[in-house]
């Protein structure tokens, strides 16, 4: 009985930090890098962007539910619980090595474990920006300017790198991601629409050839393959 109130304090305590890592992250990011610990091994950082992962996935099932967010499906939704914060796991470290990278370019002396620490904290903004993602287009934008802006201050107040340098930098990159991000969810939009315009079509072709006779019905199949082969460009 007492192991088992030790191991719930312990959860207790854990998911406690974790908030408020969230909080100070948003609210107060200066204070929170120039305070963050540069050492201290792996294990802290990695279940906080897990626990992120966990919590975005729950955020895109209550989105999904209220028919908000891009995933129609329920089930697929309750599957981001799951998939979330892997997807999470496996590019916090990739990303921490990209801007281990840029860092060290900059004139960063710090270690690989302090680039991968500031990267999983700004993770921080993970369920805000989830929910930010419901708006088209300015939702996605706005996460990425808001992790630059993280990143700006880690640059600033972990790295010591100056305030300038670290704007120009991260700022070109956010430009660069943006508008990949934009022309990303263009192309998006514009192939769900002409496959909800194909979707009606087929549907009123299949209405029309309900009233045909078989002759008629035989004749009108034949040319939509005819068609269909023109526009693949078959012969």
């Amino acid at each position: 009985m007492e192991d088992t109130k030790e191991l719930g304090g312990k959860i207790e305590k854990k998911v406690s930090s974790i908030m408020n890592i969230i909080k100070r992250v948003i609210t107060a990011p200066e204070i929170f890098f120039k305070e963050m610990p540069k050492e201290g091994g792996l294990r802290d950082p990695l279940l906080f962007i897990l626990a992120i992962g966990v919590i975005c996935g729950f955020i895109q099932v209550i989105i999904s539910i209220l028919g908000l967010g891009y995933i129609d499906s329920p089930l697929m939704a309750f599957f981001s619980i799951i998939i979330m914060p892997i997807v999470f796991v496996i590019t916090g470290f990739i990303g921490a090595f990209i801007i281990f990278i840029i860092w060290k370019a900059m004139g960063s002396e710090e270690s690989f474990e302090t680039a991968y620490r500031c990267g999983a904290y700004t993770g921080a903004i993970g369920p805000a920006a989830v929910i930010l993602g419901i708006i088209p287009y300015l939702g996605s934008l706005a996460g990425i300017v808001w992790t630059t802006y993280l990143l700006v201050i880690a640059s600033i107040e972990v790295h010591s790198i100056e305030k300038k340098t670290a704007r120009m930098v991260f700022g070109t990159i956010c430009v660069i991601f943006s508008l990949f991000s934009l022309s990303g969810q263009c192309a998006q939009r514009r192939l769900a629409d002409k496959m909800e315009n194909f979707q009606m079509g087929i549907e009123k072709n299949m209405s029309n050839i309900e009233e045909m006779t078989p002759e008629e019905a035989g004749k009108a199949v034949g040319e939509f393959l005819k068609g269909f082969k023109q526009g693949t460009g078959e012969q």
